[in-house]
């Protein structure tokens, strides 16, 4: 994920990008990379407090350009899907030109590691709030980068669906 911001930035000399990651876990590597660069919008919904163990909201970046929305364990769809109003809030404030999509399937309620209570669906609907929020700023400029999963059925089917929407944008 970081080389491909760094590469944006370098080769295609965007001024803005932004990193939206759904992992359950926080994407500590990536928020380290680029907590002092301001033309990286870092994104992190996670499962928190949870490994890696950083991810709290004061994590904020050296221009306020990490932003972090820690959940608890338990959390169910609903819920999830309203939160994500903040991420989405967050971008249009920042306006990237373009956005990469840290798509992690472990948040699915059938996955082993984590707590989190997402159905298949909900990344198809994720997915799509995303895109249709690109539009605004960046003309749907989004990259995907698969993150995993652990179990292989919810990852089979979370993907397809976060597929579908990515086919259905374009």
């Amino acid at each position: 994920m970081s080389i491909g911001a760094n590469y944006l930035l370098k080769k295609y000399k965007y001024k803005k990008v932004a990193i939206v990651d759904f992992d359950v876990h926080h994407g500590n590597g990536t928020q380290d990379i680029f907590y002092e660069n301001q033309n990286v919008l870092f994104i992190s919904t996670h499962q928190y407090p949870y490994y890696p163990g950083t991810g709290s909201e004061q994590e904020r970046g050296k221009f306020n350009n990490i932003f972090n929305i820690p959940l608890p364990a338990g959390i169910s769809s609903e819920e999830y899907l309203n939160v994500f109003d903040r991420v989405l809030k967050k971008l249009e404030e920042f306006r990237p030109e373009f956005i990469l999509i840290s798509a992690g399937f472990d948040a699915h309620e059938d996955d082993p590691l984590a707590q989190f209570n997402l159905k298949t669906e909900d990344y198809f609907t994720i997915t799509k709030r995303i895109l249709e929020t690109s539009k605004k700023f960046c003309n749907g400029k989004v990259v995907s980068i698969l993150e995993g999963g652990y179990d292989l059925k919810a990852l089979r089917d979370s993907t397809k669906r976060h597929v579908d929407a990515l086919l259905e944008f374009n």
